[in-house]
């Protein structure tokens, strides 16, 4: 009698411990998580409000050159342009912005998203501009195209040169004809919160002239 007693007990032991086995077996796995679609969505949503940003400001032939926290200052911006007819350049849409090749341009944007809202920081069509008025220094320059070039500086976000390029035959034919050595380098102003020229000793930051003065006529 003792020696089934003990049979029984062996046998309900060893059934325990499979069992027990078995549960950790089932733990050890954890449950494979759902894929979440949430933020590839987002991503999507953002890049498809850029676009139509751009489209906005430049129309249908707008070209996203690049997009990111450009100016360092925690905001969405996005560098659009009109790429003349007869460029077809090499510079594509990149999250941040590399030294690019010089591109010629009809016009050009900075685009920046704050609260969900886009707004115009800085334009260049015949003249640079941005909210407040004229670029400091460029007022005089007047251009039916633009020579392009920028880069994203670790130090102080993006940073853009513009050169007048020839008439507007030239640049619609893609022919690179200077009229001018001028040059403009603009880049965002931490301070003033705003994209602005600087001086060719990249020391100082050129006020903006709010309006162009009309020449007054000598005739009588």
């Amino acid at each position: 009698m003792m020696n089934r007693k003990k049979r029984l007990r062996a046998v309900a032991g060893t059934a325990s411990g499979c069992l027990l086995l078995a549960l950790a077996g089932c733990q050890s796995a954890p449950p494979v998580a759902p894929v979440d679609a949430k933020p590839a969505a987002e991503t999507a949503k953002v890049v498809d409000d850029a676009r139509a940003a751009a489209e906005a400001s430049l129309g249908k032939q707008a070209e996203i050159l690049t997009r990111g926290n450009l100016a360092q200052n925690g905001l969405e911006q996005v560098l659009v342009v009109n790429r003349a007819s007869g460029d077809s350049g090499n510079a594509k849409a990149a999250p941040a912005a590399a030294n690019s090749p010089a591109i010629l341009v009809t016009r050009a944007a900075v685009l920046q998203r704050d609260g969900g809202k886009w707004s115009q920081v800085l334009l260049c069509d015949e003249h640079l501009k941005n909210p407040y008025g004229y670029l400091g220094g460029s007022h005089a320059a007047h251009a039916a195209g633009w020579r392009l070039q920028y880069r994203q500086e670790p130090a102080h976000g993006l940073e853009m040169k513009f050169t007048p390029a020839g008439r507007a035959g030239d640049v619609n034919a893609g022919q690179d004809s200077e009229t001018s050595d001028a040059a403009f380098d603009v880049r965002w102003n931490k301070n003033a919160k705003r994209y602005q020229s600087y001086d060719q000793s990249h020391e100082r930051y050129l006020s903006e002239i709010p309006s162009l003065e009309t020449p007054q006529s000598i005739l009588k």
